[in-house]
């Protein structure tokens, strides 16, 4: 790991009261459902405004992209926020489209899959939106884009890059990659799922809200990249925080039980390296 890598990884993980102040453009995208998406971006602070740069597409998960309390309340969480800074840090912008809250939702955690009313289908057509939106900035290598997905928007990436699918095919602008952390793979592992561009899975060891297991044999079928992360729950690459017991979560493993999530202090630092190489093995 190099020094610059190693010292924003510190900081972002040990000091993030440091490190989440950054200046965020707001933008209304249009989904290719007709939704205008608001969508915030953050660019590197050292490149000339129209210096064409890779871009990270992010997905937020099922809790939606804010914080919900604390100062911060109505901002990045301090997982975005601190990925925002990463990756802005090592010379890429970062946009993230707000899939929940301009369809009227703030957060999908406690619902029953069966009363969700926001499908990875809806949020599907926002990241076509979102890479028709890049195709027409400037500044946007389009030829270097990345998928970024945790929990329920790393479900929706596999969705948006599976080659099943005549629209993921037919794209004029494709992502070069797409990384996903902790995503649910049942429903790919059903469909027989192809993915269209290289896939690496970031993957936790205890997850009992989308285990590792599907995902797994999902890697082996099509011959993605994997990485399990030991003695590490579901949301194990949060900045803050620690494992708490979440009984308000209907699904997971068991469900009515409750599921485990928070933050591995050794693990998501060694995630989120990885996710660095990995941009750069594909992009330098």
């Amino acid at each position: 790991m190099t020094y610059f890598i190693k010292k924003w990884l510190v900081c972002i993980f040990y000091f993030p009261w440091i490190c989440l102040g950054q200046e965020v453009e707001q933008h209304v995208i249009a989904s290719t459902d007709g939704t205008q998406i608001k969508s915030l971006l953050l660019h590197p602070i050292a490149l000339p405004s129209t210096q064409p740069r890779p871009v990270i597409l992010a997905l937020h998960g099922c809790g939606g992209l804010y914080a919900t309390t604390g100062i911060n309340k109505g901002k990045l969480n301090s997982r975005h926020a601190g990925m925002a800074q990463l990756m802005t840090a090592n010379g890429y912008s970062i946009l993230f489209p707000d899939s929940f809250s301009s369809r009227g939702e703030s957060s999908l955690c406690s619902q029953k899959f069966s009363a969700r009313k926001i499908k990875q289908s809806h949020r599907s057509d926002d990241v076509d939106g979102a890479l028709l939106w890049l195709e027409t900035q400037p500044w946007a290598d389009t030829s270097k884009i990345a998928l970024l997905g945790w929990s329920h928007g790393g479900s929706t990436a596999l969705r948006s890059i599976d080659a099943n699918r005549q629209k993921v095919t037919s794209r004029k602008i494709q992502p070069s990659t797409a990384i996903t952390f902790y995503p649910g793979c049942s429903d790919a592992l059903k469909e027989n799922f192809r993915p269209q561009i290289p896939l690496v899975m970031m993957l936790a060891e205890l997850d009992d809200w989308t285990p590792p297991g599907p995902c797994i044999q999902l890697a082996k079928n099509v011959g993605a990249s994997y990485f399990v992360y030991p003695d590490s729950y579901h949301d194990f690459d949060n900045p803050v925080g620690t494992v708490r017991l979440r009984t308000d979560v209907p699904n997971g493993v068991n469900p009515g039980k409750g599921v485990h999530v928070g933050r591995n202090p050794i693990t998501g630092p060694e995630a989120w390296n990885q996710l660095l190489l990995t941009l750069r093995k594909h992009w330098e």
